[in-house]
């Protein structure tokens, strides 16, 4: 089950990491794989939509089990494993280390290993119930590992994962080695204790036995609305009702079933461990100032052990780089909770790298399936509404049903128009993905990529669904970079201009004369798609348009600050959201011109007339696909919402809804 590390794991690791090279030489950076309809691509060895081990729900017996196994057999001192369970991860993972709570069990993660095993070298700390190590040197032992390592590779970050009491270590470790490039993830930090309600409970209750008091903990921090929340989702997934009951009463039975492990563990466990984590927590608080690694909180605000949900906004006041992840309905033992997804944190957060400083495309990770299934829930609404309907044209001239004219190789350079508020981005995305196997690299505003420091865990939002996809500020460094690396590079040219505009405005565009894309497509031999897409009108209905807020009091100087407040002003036009109203849904239609080669165009490269000329053709072969769409879906039985409920009604709800004939 569990794979120790000895002084033999220098070879071990040696072996892993020429499996990876032959991997590497196999699979090479954008190489396809057949898998049913969907062409896979890989990034360092992980191929997109890859298995993060989320969508299994882990039987909570398993680790109850291994638990009781570690308890009866385990001796000897602290130690680090690899979970065998883990996998192998991509090419030039980082290391990351993952430290347990005051109950020393590296087993904790065990939900998480596929997920993170996938992209880290993942070893695990392991702190036996007998074992009375003091808390100082549980740090030099960290601290030896993360030495060593930086020592081999000193321009790769070392991620800390620590929670409740080795988040403490985490911090410790990082405040004795500031010149190391760290980055911890804390999850629900033990730097909290003195205040926490339980240190007073277990004083209350020292005239009973160790193992009652660590019994009465073990029931507080069970969290029973996590296990609801379970088996609920579960059955709007697909489940039988009595499938989900099921697992719930056996999660719960386990629980119970494995209170047995209490009687194993020796009587003045407690005493010591709560020793531990009083030095832990003011070891940790000392030292704080001392802290400059990036920092990530995983905090629960149901958390009913420790006030973590206080405690994060201390730690952020006090730590420089620090981002606060709040789950509302979670407990103490988040990382043993059902819809904790570690791993697509750290990537929405913009925290996984492999060198100094993060990068948007070399240190890109394409989104798992688990991260698809998440952002079409978060989208289901809206797809239901629109019901995007997608044609193609093949090479030959011939519109065709779906994506199969779009091509299968890139790099490929998709120019659209934007929908109000680029609502047509999700639908579009996640498509590809779907069909395809291919992420589009959008190019977007850099409003678009806040600094979050603060985040609520009640689904993705937009700026994380950027993050997943992979999106890019717009600069021509980034085209630049995609494109080279065979890319789907997704750009509107009209900008926010598009995406803003008034009433009036609709499916018109707004592009700059600047042929700079197509230059860039010319020098990669890429392939440029035109594309257009229709439907905002039969969703919403604007308000106003920007004659009507000017000719208003103070209009155009409310106008100027908005636009100048978002950064967002063009050089003779303010922009503004004037509001819209929802009417009955109608359906979204996207239409993908011809491909337009650009392999043996060199003279768009330096001839200023042939780099207009080719602009000017994918502009008005938008324009035509736009008015295309716009003929054509009068053609369209199932346009409006009605009809497409009662085909769905009639044929299943993941049947594929009929459009017109193109």
């Amino acid at each position: 089950m569990l794979l120790c590390i000895t002084p033999s794991e220098i070879a071990l690791w040696r072996q892993r990491r020429r499996r990876h090279d032959l991997f590497e030489r196999i699979s090479s950076c954008h190489q396809f794989k057949h898998a049913g309809w969907r062409l896979q691509v890989s990034y360092k060895g992980l191929e997109t939509l890859y298995d993060d081990g989320y969508q299994k729900a882990k039987d909570l017996d398993y680790y109850y089990r291994s638990l009781g196994e570690l308890v009866e057999h385990d001796s000897g001192p602290p130690r680090l494993f690899c979970p065998v369970d883990a996998g192998s991860p991509i090419e030039d993972a980082p290391l990351m280390l993952y430290l347990p709570g005051v109950d020393g069990m590296g087993m904790g993660l065990f939900m998480h290993h596929k997920a993170l095993g996938r992209i880290f070298e993942l070893r695990c700390m392991h702190i036996p119930f007998h074992d009375r190590t003091p808390f100082e040197e549980l740090v030099e032992m960290v601290e030896d590992v993360v030495r060593a390592e930086h020592a081999t590779s000193p321009n790769k970050p070392i991620y800390l994962l620590g929670t409740s009491f080795g988040g403490c270590i985490a911090l410790a470790v990082a405040a004795r080695n500031p010149c190391i490039d760290l980055v911890l993830v804390l999850v629900n930090p033990a730097t909290s204790f003195e205040k926490s309600d339980i240190k007073q409970l277990l004083s209350v209750s020292s005239p009973l036995s160790d193992r009652a008091r660590i019994a009465i903990t073990s029931l507080l921090n069970y969290n029973i609305d996590n296990e609801v929340d379970m088996a609920l989702s579960s059955m709007k997934s697909g489940r039988h009702p009595l499938e989900a009951l099921n697992r719930l009463t056996s999660n719960i039975s386990s629980f119970l079933k494995h209170s047995n492990i209490l009687n194993k563990i020796p009587e003045d466990t407690l005493g010591w461990k709560m020793k531990l984590i009083q030095q832990a927590a003011s070891y940790a608080n000392c030292r704080l100032e001392s802290v400059s690694a990036e920092v990530l909180l995983l905090v629960s605000c149901a958390d009913r052990l420790l006030p973590s949900k206080s405690e994060a906004d201390r730690l952020q006041r006090m730590l420089p780089k620090c981002k606060v992840f709040f789950f509302e309905n979670h407990g103490h033992s988040l990382l043993l909770e059902y819809g904790v997804h570690v791993s697509s944190i750290i990537k929405c957060t913009s925290l996984y790298r492999h060198s100094r400083r993060y990068h948007r495309v070399f240190d890109y990770i394409p989104p798992s399936a688990t991260e698809l299934k998440e952002v079409e829930k978060a989208g289901s609404d809206l797809r239901a509404r629109t019901c995007p309907a997608m044609f193609s044209t093949m090479g030959d001239g011939v519109v065709v049903r779906g994506l199969a004219g779009v091509p299968e190789e890139g790099p490929v350079l998709l120019v659209g128009n934007h929908m109000l508020l680029g609502i047509e981005l999700i639908s579009l995305a996640t498509e590809f993905l779907r069909r395809k196997g291919r992420v589009l690299r959008g190019i977007a505003h850099p409003l678009l990529f806040p600094n979050k420091t603060k985040t609520w865990s009640e689904g993705h939002d937009f700026f994380d669904f950027l993050n997943l996809w992979g999106g890019v500020p717009m600069t021509y460094k980034y085209i630049y970079q995609l494109l080279a690396a065979g890319e789907f590079v997704l750009l509107y040219p009209g900008g926010h201009r598009e995406a803003l505009h008034c009433k009036g405005e609709e499916h018109r565009l707004f592009w700059p004369d600047q042929t700079e894309f197509v230059r860039m497509a010319a020098q990669f031999n890429a392939t440029i798609v035109p594309f257009g897409v229709v439907g905002e009108d039969d969703l919403m209905e604007l308000l106003c348009t920007f004659e009507d807020i000017r000719n208003a009091p103070f209009g155009k100087e409310i106008m100027q600050a908005y636009s100048n407040h978002l950064k967002l002003r063009d050089i003779d036009h303010e922009v503004f959201f004037p509001g819209v109203y929802l009417k009955i849904p109608g359906r979204f239609y996207y239409r993908f011109g011809k491909p337009i080669p650009t392999k043996g165009m060199q003279a768009v490269m330096t001839d200023k007339q042939a780099a207009g000329e080719l602009y000017l053709h994918v502009k008005s072969e938008v324009k035509a696909m736009i008015a295309y769409l716009l003929e054509k879906r009068e053609e369209d039985k199932f346009r409006s919402i009605l009809p497409r409920i009662l085909y769905q009604l009639g044929c299943g709800h993941d049947s594929e809804i009929p459009s017109f004939d193109p």
